[in-house]
């Protein structure tokens, strides 16, 4: 466990440090932050009196050293939109964001794994078939389609005429066919509950779970069409090996072999594609906190960039990257602990 640990917070050091890189040479490319940061009012040579006291003027082995160092010390600079440190607008932002990934991470837990199994125990059913068929066009609409489709469909005040409204019975029918839903489409509600300080969530409000609804089943809507594929693939691999053909054999039961026996072998890779996918949602929820308008770090790093708001962009890109390194070494403990025959060096038992 120990040398695991050291492996991996080795590796997780040279991945920081590559995506530190990366983030701090985009910077040039993002505009001049003195002229966000002074306006065009200022002289030029006030300019260059500025410059030289920011460091701007040093080499860039340099610069990029200063940048480290800052961030080795929680410090990535302070948002020129916000005026305050970017971590802190992050922090602000970021409990949207993780309470969207948590609602669109359940839902995928507790469709995917039912309808996997199903589908492999019974490949043929005509259920199976419809549902790896919704499957398959699940994967192929983006994001932004499934999200704009959900608003027209379930959201308040949005409606659409299948019929024509410039006839009485036209007029009629669209009233009888209404397509206007009860859920709201737009950010997340008033009632918050304050947890740990600053933080808020709605998780714990029926507006504010109301609000989750649309934005979590259309970020779902990315992942859910791999897993219910994933599991039902490795569910009908598992069900051809030999230890299951003994369990029939035995006479166990059909749900004690297939829930208790096949599943659980079923969920180890999984488990481990889950992990990784978690780290993508958080970076796929810019498409969908900006059609619902969801004030996560995704709307957050989309307002940066239309802002040129630098240091912002580039502490969000750091700490999305830290995200990912965390979630894939939490993965691989889990996965150990899972599969006991696999030692977490990577080698079997």
């Amino acid at each position: 466990m120990l040398a695991f640990l050291v492996q991996r917070i080795s590796q997780a050091v040279l991945v920081m440090f590559v995506i530190s890189v990366i983030a701090f040479a985009i910077q040039d490319g993002l505009g001049d932050p003195l002229q966000e940061m002074v306006g065009m009012s200022v002289s030029q040579e006030e300019r260059e009196a500025i410059r030289e006291e920011l460091g701007l003027n040093d080499p860039m082995v340099v610069q990029y050293l200063r940048f480290a160092g800052n961030a080795i010390q929680g410090d990535l600079g302070n948002s020129y939109f916000y005026s305050k440190p970017t971590l802190e607008v992050i922090a602000e932002h970021l409990p949207a964001t993780l309470e969207l990934v948590i609602g669109a991470s359940l839902i995928i837990v507790f469709l995917s794994v039912p309808i996997g199994v199903y589908s492999a125990i019974r490949p043929e059913a005509w259920l199976s078939k419809f549902f790896m068929g919704v499957s398959t066009v699940g994967i192929s609409i983006p994001v932004f389609l499934t999200a704009i489709v959900l608003i027209q469909l379930f959201s308040i005040g949005v409606t659409v005429d299948w019929f024509p409204a410039d006839t009485g019975w036209g007029r009629w029918l669209n009233d009888v066919f209404t397509t206007e839903g009860g859920l709201p489409s737009y950010g997340r509600g008033d009632e918050l509950t304050h947890l740990f300080g600053t933080w808020e969530s709605g998780f714990f409000t029926t507006e504010g779970i109301l609000h989750l609804l649309l934005p979590s089943i259309s970020l779902a809507s990315i992942m859910l069409p791999l897993f219910i594929r994933l599991i039902r693939a490795e569910m009908m691999e598992v069900l051809q090996s030999d230890y299951i053909r003994y369990a029939r054999a035995k006479g166990l039961s059909s749900g004690r072999i297939h829930f208790l026996h096949a599943l659980k072998n079923t969920m180890l890779p999984v488990i481990t594609v889950g992990g990784v996918q978690i780290g993508i949602m958080v970076a796929y929820t810019i498409l969908t906190e900006t059609v619902f308008q969801w004030p996560g770090v995704g709307l957050m790093f989309l307002e940066a960039i239309t802002r040129s708001d630098i240091p912002l962009i580039v502490a969000y890109l750091m700490v999305v990257g830290l995200i990912f390194v965390i979630t894939n070494t939490l993965v691989d403990l889990v996965y150990g602990l899972v599969n006991p025959t696999v030692k977490l060096t990577g080698k079997k038992a």
